[in-house]
């Protein structure tokens, strides 16, 4: 029975609660991130904003303003991702799930997966974003040096 550095034991409560934790940070976010974006070029909110496919296009001032939130979003997902998961290792798999269930919410909310070549271009440059950033993130805290005291213990 040796200590292990970093060992893990499997903790599904922990996933589960991380994966909701991520979902809640994603969204609210998000919502906060398009409320200021509305509240610049006084627009009126909706869930559409979130969830619709055909509000993210390149062709208007609201879709473009929408991709930024997006990405704006992915940046603060990263910043979650340091702060509450902090593992380099799980930046990935943390970024891909929050990704696949907001895909799954917009299927539901529109009723059809979606073919518009904006929306997925969006969610994939969000998605290596977030990963990206987190992982950086994450990966500079596990590889900060340990300190050691070089002091003596006691003074003989």
């Amino acid at each position: 029975m040796g200590s292990h550095f970093r060992s893990y034991v499997w903790d599904p409560i922990l996933i589960i609660s991380q994966i909701m934790l991520m979902q809640c940070i994603y969204y609210s976010f998000l919502g906060l991130w398009l409320a200021g974006v509305d509240g610049l070029v006084h627009t009126s909110r909706s869930l559409d904003q979130i969830f619709s496919y055909e509000v993210l296009g390149f062709s208007t001032t609201q879709g473009r303003l929408s991709m930024m939130a997006f990405i704006l979003n992915s940046l603060t997902c990263a910043l979650g991702l340091w702060f509450f998961i902090r593992r380099g290792k799980q930046c990935l798999d943390f970024t891909v799930t929050v990704h696949f269930f907001h895909m799954i919410c917009c299927w539901i909310y529109n009723a059809h997966l979606t073919a518009a070549l904006s929306w997925w271009l969006v969610n994939v440059a969000c998605m290596a974003l977030m990963a990206v950033i987190g992982e950086y993130l994450c990966m500079r805290t596990e590889l900060r040096a340990i300190p050691v005291n070089t002091a003596p213990k006691s003074n003989l």
